[in-house]
């Protein structure tokens, strides 16, 4: 009895929450885009690195969409020549679309920048030299890159794109939003104490 009803009310939050709408942080590696580990006021880029931001609706790093356009250290950062006790950084903006974007707000185009910074510049500090304004919350996720979008910080939203609650939840390495971490503890906690139900019923019979 517990376990069904468990289920009924595990299947109604499924249907209605979509994910979570916020800036997704990526990795260049050959020729193909990894999810970043460590969120990008930690991460420490090397001269050469290519690097990727994603607005847009997901989940978590499984389902989250990748930087779009061209991804090429070579491309991206041809007129910007090397110079001693710098390092360069090739970042890839990609804005999402309108089907993603918060209510009454339009993607600007995407972009590709060559940041020149120190040689121990976080990505965080390369993206600031390139896309001001950024916007952190309290927890330093990044909520906005050259003021995109105005308002919200990875928030969770419905199948049909509105906003349901504030999604603050993220991974330990603050890497985006999971909302698995929600629903999965939920769940188990209802199907233990279904265990727990059961196996006295059966004690007791």
């Amino acid at each position: 009895m517990l376990l069904a009803l468990a289920l009924l009310l595990l299947v109604p939050a499924q249907a209605q929450a979509a994910g979570y709408r916020y800036w997704s942080f990526w990795d260049r590696s050959g020729d193909r885009w990894v999810y970043a580990t460590q969120g990008p006021s930690t991460a420490r880029p090397s001269d050469g690195d290519v690097q990727g931001f994603r607005f847009a609706v997901s989940a978590d790093s499984s389902d989250a969409d990748q930087p779009r356009g061209a991804a090429s250290f070579d491309a991206i950062c041809a007129r910007t020549p090397a110079k001693d006790g710098t390092k360069r950084v090739a970042l890839v903006i990609d804005f999402g679309t309108a089907a993603d974007a918060p209510s009454g707000e339009t993607p600007p185009a995407a972009r590709s920048a060559c940041a020149r910074v120190s040689p121990d510049a976080t990505t965080a500090e390369a993206l600031a030299s390139v896309a001001k304004p950024l916007r952190y919350d309290t927890s330093a996720m990044l909520c906005a890159i050259a003021g995109y979008p105005r308002t919200g910080c990875g928030e969770q939203v419905s199948s049909d794109g509105t906003p349901t609650a504030k999604g603050e939840q993220r991974d330990d390495d603050g890497s985006g939003p999971s909302v698995g971490l929600i629903a999965g503890g939920a769940v188990v906690a209802v199907l233990a104490g279904a265990a727990v139900w059961q196996a006295r019923r059966r004690r007791n019979g």
